[in-house]
């Protein structure tokens, strides 16, 4: 595996987010496409077409918001229980979601002092990671 680093963090899946997401995109236009190039007898299944285009759009986005809304949840709890093993005391409530994800790429020994940073300067997420000197990978995020 190579080695991670903000230029090489984000995960993309081909299969999921390039084939499948063009594939049902593709559906949805053909569908819409046949909607309206239909004749009354076929009007009421070329209809249907467009509600599962419509369903596996909603199934296509809710299944990858799902996902990660339950990583962000577990990678907030995992950051908060570093921290506190680290200093004896939980991580600020004024850190958002966003800038604690960003922060699980930080290594113990930059930790604790950029994720005061975060608070104090109220740093985005981009700016926390480009903070980072040594890169911490994260491989398991889907």
């Amino acid at each position: 595996m190579s080695k991670q680093n903000f230029k090489s963090h984000a995960r993309y899946v081909p299969l999921w987010h390039f084939v499948t997401s063009f594939a049902i995109l593709a559906l949805l236009i053909g569908s819409i496409v046949n909607f309206v190039k239909s004749t009354e007898d076929n009007a009421y299944s070329a209809s249907l077409l467009i509600l599962v285009s419509l369903i596996l759009v909603s199934i296509f986005w809710y299944a990858r918001r799902f996902a990660l809304v339950a990583q962000d949840r577990a990678i907030r709890a995992e950051e908060n229980l570093r921290h506190y093993i680290l200093t004896g005391k939980p991580l600020s409530r004024q850190l958002r979601t966003s800038q604690i994800i960003a922060l699980r790429f930080a290594p113990d020994e930059e930790f604790v002092e950029l994720a005061q940073r975060a608070v104090n300067e109220k740093m985005r997420s981009k700016a926390i990671k480009k903070a980072i000197k040594n890169w911490k990978a994260d491989h398991h995020r889907a």
